[in-house]
């Protein structure tokens, strides 16, 4: 066993051992996962991939005379305004009656310090008088300006394939008929998730490279699904674990965070995440040594327009990344919607990031739960439209007058 403390020293001392996750695989394979965690102290995996769960929060600042902001519009992309005065929420699927632009591309802009054209009206109020507001924003003029990501870093994904005789326009890119391709969506053997299948490192407060800046996991992603059926090595087949993931976009660069349209689909953010994983003991180096021969995942055929696609089979990264694999009888090419060159570029950075003592290594504040599974959409019964007076919040304004009322039960 190794602690935290003890690999945060060595790294200060300049003794750190700390490889990529594609350069730590044939050590594992030649001296054993014991061996192989007394020699290295750390090991950087990524991934560079289209992450449609993405988005920013931006703070633009008082107007004059005030204005709380209801329709917001950044480059023509409707941002969300619901969160009182002049924050909004850009999501990076959102799309714009520009063809081939949306949020995506919005947030690219701001990260490459190109002025964004803002439009906003309001329904005006006593204290926030103002109407409408008009002009152009640049990055280093707003107050905050950071991505809140609800769902990244699929710890695996499944690959589609499409068996009807028309071509489909999906999120996993242009899938020709007849099972003309196989799309795959992962970064696998350097996928992050993928190399601390059980999360024992990975939690709320852990510190990633999130867009070419420090971030960090600031919640269990939506949809993690910790209890998908698992290989013989411990990582999941098909879509399981996920993070919601926070960082400053003022300190992010284009290169690892890059807008991009799907045909048929829309608008996607193609986001760099990196993760350092501390080798603590024999198991985590186990993990980490698993290679793409090792991963597996299903293919699903988008022809069947259900949330239970069928799977025509099982495949493993190794095969995916080869440039064709076997379905039904005949050779079908595949392609990759991620980028493992970008990916490998990720986690080299972030190696030099570690040894240079510029990336926090920590234990996390919180661990990410084990025990989630996912639910399908489910209607509950309509509920009554009355208030009652026990909902009241004791507020305090019925006292002045009872018509103000926040919650209309007085």
């Amino acid at each position: 066993m190794k602690s935290y403390e003890e690999i945060n020293a060595r790294i200060r001392r300049g003794e750190a051992v700390v490889l990529t996750a594609e350069e730590v695989i044939p050590l594992v394979r030649e001296h054993g996962p014991a061996a192989a965690a007394r020699k290295v102290d750390v090991v950087t995996c990524a991934t560079f991939g289209a992450m449609c769960s993405s988005g920013a929060f931006l703070n633009l600042g008082h107007a004059e005379p005030p204005t709380r902001l209801t329709r917001v519009l950044l480059n023509g992309v409707p941002a969300y305004g619901g969160l009182a005065a002049v924050d909004v929420y850009l999501g990076a699927t959102e799309r714009s009656s520009r063809a081939g632009y949306g949020g995506a591309h919005v947030i690219e802009d701001l990260c490459a310090r190109r002025p964004v054209h803002l439009r906003a009206w309001s329904r005006a109020s006593d204290c926030y008088p103002g109407r409408r507001l008009e002009g152009w924003i640049h990055l280093d003029h707003l107050n905050q300006a950071y991505l809140f990501n609800p769902r990244n870093a699929y710890q695996n994904y499944a690959a589609a394939a499409n068996s009807s005789p028309r071509v489909l326009r999906t999120y996993m890119g242009t899938l020709l008929p007849r099972l003309g391709n196989v799309t795959y969506s992962s970064a696998g053997q350097l996928s992050p998730l993928m190399n601390d299948p059980h999360y024992r490192t990975v939690g709320i407060g852990t510190a990633v490279f999130l867009g070419g800046a420090v971030g960090q996991v600031a919640w269990e992603g939506t949809q993690h699904n910790p209890l998908r059926q698992r290989g013989p090595n411990a990582v999941p087949v098909g879509p399981a674990g996920t993070v919601a993931l926070i960082g400053d976009l003022k300190k992010m660069h284009p290169r690892y965070l890059r807008a991009a349209f799907m045909p048929g689909y829309g608008p996607t953010l193609y986001v760099g995440v990196g993760m350092a994983i501390p080798i603590l003991d024999a198991e985590l180096a186990a993990a980490v040594g698993v290679s793409d021969a090792e991963i597996f995942t299903e293919i699903l055929d988008f022809a069947v327009p259900s949330r239970s696609r069928p799977s025509l089979g099982r495949v493993s990264y190794r095969e995916l990344r080869s440039g064709e694999v076997e379905l039904e009888g005949k050779r079908v090419p595949t392609v990759s919607l991620s980028s493992y060159p970008r990916a490998r570029e990720i986690a080299t950075l972030l190696k030099e990031w570690v040894l240079a003592g510029r990336f926090p290594l920590r234990p996390p504040v919180s661990p990410l739960p084990q025990d989630r599974g996912l639910q399908p959409f489910s209607p509950v019964p309509r509920p009554s439209p009355t208030r009652r007076e026990s909902e009241c919040l004791e507020c305090g304004l019925c006292a002045v007058a009872p018509a103000a009322c926040p919650l209309g039960v007085r």
